[in-house]
């Protein structure tokens, strides 16, 4: 289904005509991909990015006006999804999210709060990290010519360059952990209860960790050590989901175009968190 709904998104893009890929390809594929997770009203996905958007957004930067106006918008995602997991309950269990939250033993009595917050994470997780990450495909190879020259030639390292894209453009910049104990981290003290942000795009920047790290490398030998996804217990759970739509994303674009110019400069998602793009202009030029 991925590599079906990738084929058809691509071969109904203007091409020889500038167009906007994150809006054309990066939004439409994970949005395809978080309704069917979800199994929700497909002809409805829009409201998945639209609601994702909000729960990231900064007040007074076009999409939400305050806090409050969040809230409200999430409260109105909420009552939507109550509908649906009404509508699971009632119904056999299946292999969509809603369905193995309504039904498993350790979720289906969670509180409308917790719903509302797995949502949240279910939905941007889905959705702005690997939209942002095919976006910087793009970008990256087309600030590094020469990369994508090799990756023209040897096809086999598309796995290898969608691990170096996500550690390059490190999708979520950061997370924010609640210390359960006293303890010193680089000669810093941590009291239980304080709050520490991790700032993965930092690690993943670091030159004791990665040679060259400001470089975009798709050969990069220990690129698989980023931490984008996290560590531990808390590593991201969807990890080899968004590389399989890079990936498959990546080997239909070597079948149909020599070449994705991009011709204006970004404009990028104005956030601390969501290290990401809402345009990026580009022309797709044939095989």
């Amino acid at each position: 289904i991925i590599r079906e709904r990738t084929a058809d998104v691509l071969d109904h893009l203007p091409v020889g005509e500038p167009f906007n890929w994150v809006e054309q390809v990066s939004i439409e594929l994970t949005t395809r991909m978080l309704a069917t997770l979800f199994n929700f009203p497909f002809e409805e996905r829009a409201k998945l990015t639209y609601w994702s958007d909000v729960s990231t957004a900064i007040p007074g930067m076009g999409l939400i006006d305050s806090d409050e106006h969040r809230q409200q918008i999430l409260l109105e995602c909420l009552e939507y999804f109550t509908g649906l997991w009404n509508e699971r309950v009632a119904a056999p269990p299946g292999n969509d999210l809603i369905s193995m939250l309504a039904h498993g033993e350790a979720t289906r009595n969670m509180s409308p709060m917790e719903y509302l917050g797995n949502l949240i994470l279910l939905i941007v997780g889905g959705n702005d990290t690997t939209r942002n990450t095919m976006s910087a495909s793009v970008f990256a190879l087309d600030r590094n010519p020469d990369q994508f020259a090799r990756l023209m030639a040897e096809p086999a390292l598309i796995p290898s360059m969608v691990a170096e894209t996500i550690r390059w453009q490190t999708p979520l910049a950061h997370m924010r952990r609640t210390a359960k104990v006293d303890t010193e981290l680089g000669g810093q003290q941590i009291k239980a209860g304080d709050k520490v942000i991790m700032w993965y795009i930092s690690g993943n920047r670091d030159e004791r960790a990665f040679d060259r790290p400001d470089d975009y490398i798709i050969d990069r030998p220990d690129v698989r050590k980023h931490l984008a996804f996290g560590f531990g217990i808390h590593r991201c759970m969807g990890n080899r989901l968004a590389e399989l739509q890079l990936r498959v994303l990546w080997e239909e674009i070597l079948k149909r175009f020599s070449r994705i110019e991009v011709v204006g400069e970004p404009e990028r998602t104005p956030s601390s968190f969501v290290h990401g793009y809402t345009g990026l202009p580009v022309i797709v030029h044939p095989l």
